[in-house]
């Protein structure tokens, strides 16, 4: 279903700014009456339906005889608008209630209030977005590192629409020319044309690989990297969780077991982001609460992307530590040898000598994964060795470096599934090939694959999924 239309007539309004104290706060009209409204509430030395496009006025908004705020407003005409529509923003002063009280004159003037996403929404059927450029308009603003603003700003300028557009039509062409020959077969010869739809299909598959193996390193980018630290009992897990998110978040102390509980934090580092799970020191231990808070830890580190298993370097490695390497068994792990500043007891040569040494349940090939475990010398409370503990995890998850002018980071799940769909109808293609099946057999598995990244783009998606998606935008944009 194609859902490119003009949007309804409706004139809709929100506030598109922060609902807190600050400089400023707007609010946004769009819509066929958005001038009209306009005029009815702003005073000044101009109308608003007499201005020129994207000029800003001074001037007041009036609620009947009484003065709301002084304003500046700017006026955009269709269709050189975000949404394609008239558009005005009204810049107001940014306290939450003078906010809220213009939107009220507004919305009493003949606006309606907007729903969440509804802006991007009306600019994607009015045809000034696709439907991969509108989720990246969320992403720039949920963005919470500088990988996944770039990534966001990339897909916002067409990297995702111009590769998708590129393959749709490579597939289109050749579903044409079938289309076209099987209908006039006396003109038109398909002999020997399955050699070259072979080919490119797996030209075309090649290209959808790259974008489907690409998601790997865009969700990363975009959701952050679940990250569990464990240990033993004062190791330094809490000091390390205060360094990283610069700020005492968790309480430290000298007595073993301080934390019992499980703390969470969004931790950037560098240019990445941790979703950081601080967890209970992992040791034998009779007391019941603090037996349920090492169960957790467990529990949490089988979940996880990354774990960081920090040492306390000052003291002999234990029977606890043997459980521990347990846990990081199969898991993208970093042995941080923490308190180096201290007289040193565990060197990265014990802990490889640990390793080697390990009961029989880790296997002779998972010995071989833990010899790769990274392994940094750190000190949380001199605040040391932390830049290097972020080259090592960007290598861990990262696959080279990053480049955002000529590469595509599919960071999208739903765009990831629709690659995903669009290849196997691709590899249908070359089995029907392979199997001397009519050429019509081609075009159906062409177009499944056209349609499957027409869903990308918004060009065959249904008003269902239009709406699910964007539901989810925050209100005002």
């Amino acid at each position: 279903m194609n859902m490119k239309m003009i949007s309804g007539e409706e004139t809709i309004a929100a506030i598109s700014t922060g609902m807190t104290s600050s400089g400023i706060g707007i609010v946004r009209i769009s819509g066929q009456e958005a001038f009209a409204v306009a005029d009815r509430i702003y005073k000044g030395n101009k109308k608003i339906s007499e201005t020129e496009t994207h000029r800003i006025l001074y001037g007041h908004i009036v609620d009947t005889e009484e003065t709301v705020d002084e304003v500046l407003v700017m006026v955009m005409r269709a269709p050189h608008t975000f949404t394609g529509e008239d558009t005005v923003e009204i810049n107001c002063h940014g306290g939450t209630f003078v906010v809220r009280r213009v939107l009220e004159t507004v919305l009493k003037n003949g606006a309606r209030a907007a729903e969440p996403g509804e802006f991007t929404k009306r600019a994607f059927l009015n045809g000034k977005l696709d439907l991969s450029q509108a989720e990246a308009v969320i992403d720039v603003i949920n963005s919470e590192n500088e990988y996944a603003l770039q990534s966001s700003i990339s897909q916002l300028k067409g990297s995702v629409k111009n590769k998708i557009s590129d393959i749709r039509n490579k597939i289109i062409y050749h579903t044409a020319f079938i289309e076209t020959a099987l209908d006039d077969p006396e003109h038109i010869s398909v002999e020997g044309y399955g050699d070259i739809l072979k080919k490119v299909s797996k030209e075309i598959i090649n290209e959808l690989k790259k974008l489907i193996y690409s998601s790997d390193n865009g969700k990363v980018i975009r959701e952050g990297i679940n990250t569990v630290i464990i240990g033993k009992p004062n190791a330094g897990k809490s000091s390390l969780l205060n360094v990283l998110a610069g700020q005492e978040r968790a309480i430290v102390t000298d007595i073993e077991g301080t934390t019992r509980d499980i703390l969470e934090e969004h931790i950037r580092l560098g240019d990445l982001s941790l979703k950081m799970i601080d967890t209970a020191g992992i040791r034998q231990t009779e007391d019941i609460i603090e037996r349920i808070g090492v169960d957790r830890a467990k529990e949490y580190a089988q979940k996880a992307d990354l774990i960081i298993y920090v040492v306390d370097a000052s003291r002999n490695l234990d029977e606890n530590d043997e459980k521990i390497l347990e846990l990081i068994l199969d898991k993208k792990a970093v042995i941080l040898l923490n308190k180096s500043d201290l007289d040193t007891m565990v060197t990265e040569e014990v802990i490889r000598e640990k390793i080697n040494e390990a009961p029989e349940y880790y296997g002779s090939s998972s010995k071989e994964k833990h010899s790769d475990i990274p392994v940094i010398s750190i000190s949380a409370k001199e605040e040391q060795g932390i830049r290097e503990l972020e080259d090592t995890v960007k290598s861990l998850f990262l696959e080279g470096n990053l480049s955002f002018n000529n590469q595509i980071y599919i960071t999208n799940v739903r765009q990831k599934n629709a690659l995903i769909d669009a290849e196997k109808s691709m590899e249908k293609v070359i089995n029907s090939i392979n199997e001397g099946m009519p050429e019509d057999f081609y075009s159906i598995d062409l177009m499944d694959a056209y349609d499957s990244l027409g869903s990308i783009t918004g060009e065959s998606v249904g008003e269902d999924l239009i709406n699910e998606i964007f539901s989810k935008f925050c209100m005002g944009k």
